[in-house]
């Protein structure tokens, strides 16, 4: 629930800042599972412990292009930039995916080499190291879900399913360990396997976490926030009906352009005022939206009300 007390400004500040700071706490948490991972790995004799370590390296790197991305996102709008700098985060979801599907096509290669190659089988205590990653991985997943859902970000998105699928890729490990320590000689390229399916698993993953940041970047229509727009708008005393309300995401805020029609013989001073009031009165009720540009016309033009794509 969002503090009422807070104006939009404040709360967008707030988040923002709550996610520059969970993209700093999951790359610590990056280093020191990436660290353990990679010793286990080559102690245990298990690549798929390996190409885990390989994935959560990729996932440091990512973590502090997110954070530098969220980062540039919370510049105030100046000349340049009349529009701010949000764009900025959608760039680093897209980097980040890019990375995810890279780790996976460097794991896939590497796990296809492992297993045609002979080797022993990984020793158990790697079994214990994984349980572990798998359990921070997931919490951490869960805590930047819940902010990216808070605060619209899809930087932060792409940021909690990169721990999703690290925490897949141990998963996998773990089931292809286990396999290779029960089923004896002859089983050892179980985990090699195990790691060439969490390979499938990041690859899709990555493919299907650039789909928000290049609609983002190519400024897709937010229908859900331009009909709330509109509807905000039209319920405002003095507007006749709202033509269209467009809304593109630009980081975690939305711009909205709409045209909304008032009476013919209204003065343009109370014209401009009326707008200000619908502009105040939607910024009010959604937060997330960080300007809204208004173009009135006349309500004996066209009539009916509607809000086209």
């Amino acid at each position: 629930m969002r503090d009422q007390t807070q104006t939009p400004s404040e709360q967008s500040n707030r988040a923002e800042a709550q996610g520059q700071r969970l993209a700093l706490i999951g790359a610590v948490v990056n280093i020191l599972l990436a660290a353990v991972k990679l010793v286990a790995g080559l102690v245990g004799n298990s690549y798929a412990l390996v190409a885990d370590a390989i994935e959560s390296f990729a996932d440091i790197l990512g973590s502090v292009v997110i954070w530098s991305g969220l980062r540039i996102a919370s510049r105030p709008t100046d000349r340049r930039h009349p529009y701010g700098y949000g764009k900025a985060e959608s760039l680093a979801a897209l980097v980040v995916a890019l990375m995810i599907l890279g780790a996976g096509i460097a794991i896939m290669i590497e796990a296809i080499r492992e297993i045609v190659t002979p080797h022993h089988a990984p020793a158990p205590f790697t079994l214990g190291v994984l349980v572990a990653v798998v359990v921070v991985k997931e919490v951490m997943f869960r805590v930047v879900r819940r902010a990216a859902a808070t605060t619209q970000s899809s930087a932060l998105h792409t940021d909690s399913w990169h721990h999703r699928a690290d925490a897949l890729t141990s998963a996998a490990a773990f089931v292809g360990i286990t396999v290779a320590l029960i089923g004896g000689p002859g089983y050892e390229p179980a985990d090699d396997w195990a790691a060439l399916l969490a390979s499938g698993v990041i690859l899709y993953n990555a493919v299907k976490l650039m789909v928000a940041p290049v609609r983002e970047l190519l400024d897709a229509q937010a229908v859900d926030i331009g009909n709330r727009a509109c509807a905000i708008a039209t319920d405002v005393p003095g507007i006749e009906n709202v033509q269209k309300a467009a809304a593109r995401k630009a980081g975690s805020g939305y711009w909205v352009d709409m045209h909304a029609r008032v009476r013919p013989d209204m003065s343009v001073r109370d014209a401009h005022a009326l707008a200000h009031r619908v502009k105040d009165r939607i910024r009010e009720q959604m937060p997330e939206v960080r300007d809204v540009l208004i173009h009135i016309e006349p309500a004996a033009e066209v009539g009916g009300a509607r809000n086209d794509p």
